[in-house]
């Protein structure tokens, strides 16, 4: 039996505790506000915002329900577009018609839904943050810019907010409706229920945003063993002068930590490019590793950081723990083939801490900038003796059936200067080393093109005050994607 809130409502659901929330909200809650569209996380009609305890306060997250699954919200509070209706419309929904950024209707609750998220974060609201709230919402006859104004609107009107108690002050300004008051108090009687033990022959699920997405009929009637909240594979640590990282870490967790914003000043940009901000609170790490995809995002940076894996059997109830280290790059023996037996997961990943001589950047190029699979993706790792390259790892992503770490690129870079003969000669070695194929997303000719643009993107961007692109290319008239300027 499943515990959760749903808006103002206690549900105890005995469905398979697979089932994705879309379907419990719309066919067993009769919530007809959530929205069925593309039931792959990618438009946002179903967006729902999910709350939980943590250290003795409620945080809410958006999340798209199409490919949550119930398991995962054992103790949470799912708030849908009804759970957000006054007797008059809320300063969100108010601005959505005062800027007419809505037509047909059917993506409006998303983004409300969205939008209203903001009312609830400890975070200053921004403009910026207002707009990056609703990266996960499509919209297809609108036009942007009206809802883009919306979100600016919402954004000023939230300038006062108490970030110490942002419900309450919400409540009091009439953002949310009076029960948001009393939820923190609710949630701590269901959150003490006993968590679902699942059925030892379950499939293990985390964010389940791949899962659901390749398996979603199987997944929705078998039983599954939800690890999202296990917490021996939660939390972000630097120790020994390593960085430890669980493997439920969730995309969000990585962009929100500390410890890893002090470490990599660039993270939070480069964590932009990868999905959107429902999908970046669901999936995990450890998900995006054993999903395999040859042009995984994650997986591209953390095989440039020369990552250590732990694979353990801790999860499987009645099974003694059983733990072994392997490097992230020798998971992957082919496609979809990984060095990984059935009852394992990856409990954590783990790397070298960077220090002041290590230069760290990842690179994308997909048809969309935000919210789209790469065509090719890249990352590199530099360990740095003044001009010299002492250590360098490399990954690319979208050249093979793999994602590949470039051990032939990186053995020809380290112990070479930076200047731009080294890396003109280390293309050709990079060349040697992949096999892309053409696809929907490019030509095998067009990703090799990519590939060695991102990688000069690498140099130009880690060392801009050693040569110019023109330098580096040694062509005059080319831009950095190498098209003719």
């Amino acid at each position: 039996m499943i515990r959760f809130i749903l808006n103002d409502t206690l549900v105890e659901s005995d469905a398979p505790e697979g089932t994705v929330m879309l379907d419990i909200i719309r066919y067993h809650q009769q919530l007809k506000g959530t929205k069925i569209g593309c039931r792959e996380g990618d438009c946002g009609a179903c967006t729902v915002l999910v709350g939980e305890l943590s250290n003795d306060r409620v945080e809410y997250k958006s999340m798209t329900s199409c490919l949550l699954a119930l398991a995962n919200v054992q103790g949470r509070h799912v708030v849908t577009v009804e759970g957000l209706c006054m007797d008059k419309l809320s300063p969100v929904q108010q601005a959505m018609v005062d800027e007419s950024g809505t037509q047909c209707g059917f993506c409006t609750p998303g983004f409300v839904v969205s939008l209203s998220g903001c009312c609830l974060s400890r975070t200053p609201t921004t403009e910026e943050l207002a707009v990056r709230a609703v990266d996960g919402n499509i919209c297809r006859c609108t036009g942007y810019k009206s809802i883009e104004r919306a979100a600016a609107s919402t954004a000023r009107q939230l300038a006062g907010k108490d970030t110490a108690d942002p419900i309450g002050w919400s409540v009091e300004n009439g953002f949310l409706p009076a029960h948001f008051k009393g939820i923190e108090e609710r949630l701590r009687a269901v959150a003490a229920a006993t968590e679902p033990s699942g059925d030892p022959r379950a499939i293990t699920v985390a964010g389940g945003t791949d899962l659901y997405v390749q398996k979603h009929d199987s997944m929705h009637h078998n039983p599954v063993r939800s690890v999202a909240r296990d917490a021996t594979l939660q939390g972000i640590r630097v120790e020994g002068g390593r960085c430890i990282i669980g493997g439920a870490a969730t995309a969000a967790d990585l962009m929100n930590s500390p410890d890893l914003k002090k470490l990599f000043p660039e993270l939070e940009q480069h964590l932009l490019l990868i999905s959107s901000t429902p999908i970046r609170n669901m999936g995990t790490v450890a998900g995006n590793f054993v999903n395999a995809s040859p042009i995984g995002d994650l997986t591209a940076m953390f095989i440039a950081l020369d990552s250590t894996i732990t694979l353990s059997t801790h999860a499987i109830p009645g099974q003694a723990r059983n733990d072994r280290a392997i490097k992230l790059k020798d998971l992957y023996k082919g496609y979809k083939q990984l060095d990984k037996s059935p009852d394992e997961i990856v409990a954590s990943v783990s790397f070298n801490a960077p220090t002041k001589n290590t230069r760290f950047h990842f690179e994308k190029v997909s048809k969309r900038t935000h919210l789209d699979i790469a065509s090719v993706n890249t990352a590199i790792r530099l360990e740095m003796d003044g001009d010299t390259i002492r250590e360098a790892h490399v990954s690319a992503g979208g050249v093979a059936p793999i994602p590949r770490y470039l051990s032939n690129t990186a053995a020809f870079l380290t112990g070479k200067p930076i200047d731009a003969s080294t890396i003109r000669e280390a293309v050709a070695v990079m060349n040697a080393e992949i096999a892309p194929i053409s696809d929907a997303r490019g030509t095998s000719d067009y990703k090799r093109l990519l590939l060695r643009q991102l990688f000069f993107a690498h140099f130009l961007e880690l060392f801009p005050e050693h040569f110019t692109l023109n330098e580096l290319v040694g062509t005059p008239s080319h831009n950095r994607f190498g098209d003719q300027a």
